[in-house]
């Protein structure tokens, strides 16, 4: 596939993200899918991932289309060792090059603390964390001359205790840690940055009543949307003087505390 060239927003001026080639990984649900679709209205190409939902990488892939950009949907197993490589290998082949990584693939697995297994720990780290990692450090060595961005997607409950949810809670801890360690080791040429989300999208079964209680003891009294991490993910995208930061986008709860 063959990058577009100079796509120009409707004002005449030219995309924010014009001739950029973009991953985003997890872009078949949920938040992946909104940044996707923001990135590809911004003007990037967007090699559109996904593992198990591919009716809705199909959907994003249409609806970058609809919206005049140019996507394509790609599939990876990225627990699977070896899988985070062959994804940015495969991107990079068949768009030519690459520009963007938004790591926003993830699990968020119940582990009660007196049921929590191995095997759990394993399955959380190994989309949460390590395939963040080795797609990162891939993307950074295929990157041209003009380097890079990558933009990874943390938690609030990286920084906040949530009992049900620790391992996920300390992967994505993990995540903003990995990104100022990545930050250091990869400038100048490719800037890191996190995006770290509140409650954005209730879980299935998530009651009521603790929804209100979460939107109560947040300062801006709502909870987020996925619109609101792809406004932010957009912004360190093509915020050219910030790198290794965690950008909070939970309503203020982190500075309440």
């Amino acid at each position: 596939m063959t990058p577009v060239r100079g796509r120009l927003k409707a004002s005449g001026q030219p995309a924010p993200l014009a001739d950029r080639v973009a991953l985003v990984t997890g872009a078949g649900t949920r938040v992946g899918q909104a940044i996707a679709l923001a990135v590809g209205r911004a003007g990037a190409t967007v090699a559109v991932h996904y593992h198990g939902s591919a009716a809705g990488a199909r959907l994003t892939v249409a609806a970058i289309r609809d919206a005049g950009g140019a996507a394509f949907a790609v599939r990876s197993d990225l627990t699977r060792a070896g899988s985070p490589r062959a994804l940015v290998a495969r991107v990079a082949r068949d768009a030519g090059r690459l520009d963007v990584v938004v790591n926003s693939a993830a699990s968020m697995l119940r582990t009660p603390l007196r049921t929590v297994t191995e095997r759990d720990w394993d399955r959380v780290f190994a989309l949460n964390l390590r395939a963040v990692f080795f797609t990162s450090i891939e993307a950074a060595r295929v990157m041209g001359p003009r380097g890079g961005v990558i933009v990874n997607i943390s938690d609030h409950m990286g920084f906040e205790s949530h009992p049900e949810y620790v391992p996920h809670g300390i992967s994505k801890a993990g995540v903003s840690a990995l990104t100022a360690a990545l930050a250091g080791a990869l400038a100048p040429r490719v800037r890191v940055n996190a995006v770290a989300p509140g409650f954005v999208l209730a879980q299935q079964g998530y009651a009521a009543a603790k929804r209100r209680a979460f939107e109560r003891a947040t300062p801006l009294r709502r909870l987020g949307t996925p619109a609101d991490v792809a406004i932010a993910v957009l912004y360190l995208l093509t915020a050219p003087y910030v790198t290794g930061e965690t950008l909070f986008v939970d309503g203020g709860r982190h500075s309440a505390r």
